[in-house]
C-alpha cells in the first residue's frame, strides 16, 4: 500500500499546487537567447497582471501586455486591456496554464518560463493609478475608468511601470519602467526599459509627490527635462 499512497499524495500535491492562488507581487524570469539575456517581469495583484519583456544590455524593449484575470483550474484567464504587439497578433485574451510551488511560478507558454517572486517591499504609492489631469487641480475635466484612453501606473514591490493605451482600439502608445523609491515626499524612478526610446534606459528621474485622498499629486521634470504637474487617481 505504501507505493500506492506515495503516488496518490504526489498527484494530490501536484493538483493542489497547480490550482493554488498566486500571491500578489513581482515575479521575474530570465531567458537566454544566444548571447542575449531577456528579462520577463510579471506584476500581479488579486485581479490584474502585467507581463513585460525587455533586455537591459544593450537596452531593448520587447513587449508588454496586461489586463484583468481570473485563476481557475490551474489556468490564468486574462482579458487584456492592452497588448503592445496587438497590430501583429490581434490577441485580446489569454488562457495560460500555470504551476505554483512556493515562490516559484511556472507559466506554460510556448516556451515554459520559471518566475521567482522577489522580496516584498511596501512603499507609498503602491498600487494601480490612472492619469486624471494636469495639475494643479482647479476643477478641470478628469479622465477616469470610463474613458477608453488610459495611462496607468502600476507600482509594486519597488517596481514601477507606466502604460499608455486605448481599450477600445487597442492602440498602444508606449510604456516604461524599472525600480523606484519613495522617501520624505520624494519619488525617484530608475528607468530600465522605455518602449519609445531605448537611449532613456539608465536615467534617474526625481519628483515630489503628495497623496490627497485617492489622488497622487506628482511634480517635477519629465524625461525631456520639461516641468510637469500631474494628478493620478487610485484605481480600485
Amino acid at each position: 500500500m505504501r507505493p500506492f499512497l506515495g503516488i496518490f499524495f504526489i498527484i494530490l500535491f501536484s493538483l493542489t499546487t497547480a490550482s493554488a492562488q498566486i500571491n500578489s507581487g513581482v515575479y521575474m524570469a530570465k531567458q537566454i537567447e544566444g548571447d542575449k539575456t531577456i528579462t520577463h517581469e510579471l506584476k500581479i495583484d488579486d485581479k490584474y497582471l502585467v507581463h513585460t519583456v525587455y533586455q537591459e544590455s544593450p537596452a531593448e524593449f520587447v513587449k508588454s501586455l496586461g489586463g484583468f484575470y481570473e485563476s481557475s483550474e490551474g489556468k490564468l484567464n486574462v482579458k487584456l486591456e492592452f497588448n503592445s504587439q496587438y497590430a501583429q497578433d490581434s490577441i485580446k485574451s489569454l488562457s495560460i496554464p500555470y504551476i505554483l510551488e512556493g515562490s516559484i511560478l511556472v507559466l506554460k507558454l510556448e516556451t515554459p518560463l520559471e518566475f521567482e517572486r522577489g522580496a516584498s517591499v511596501t512603499q507609498d504609492l503602491d498600487g494601480k493609478w490612472l492619469f486624471a489631469t494636469r495639475g494643479p487641480d482647479t476643477g478641470q475635466d478628469r479622465r477616469g475608468e470610463d474613458n477608453a484612453r488610459k495611462t496607468m501606473k502600476f507600482l509594486m514591490d519597488g517596481r514601477f511601470q507606466w502604460i499608455a493605451y486605448h481599450t477600445e482600439t487597442f492602440r498602444f502608445s508606449g510604456t516604461g519602467g524599472g525600480h523606484y523609491t519613495t522617501e520624505d515626499g520624494n519619488y525617484t524612478e530608475h528607468i530600465q526599459y522605455f518602449s519609445r526610446d531605448n537611449d532613456r534606459v539608465g536615467a534617474k528621474l526625481k519628483f515630489m509627490y503628495n497623496i490627497k485622498g485617492d489622488d497622487w499629486h506628482h511634480q517635477g521634470k519629465n524625461s525631456r527635462g520639461e516641468p510637469m504637474y500631474e494628478i493620478w487617481s487610485r484605481r480600485k
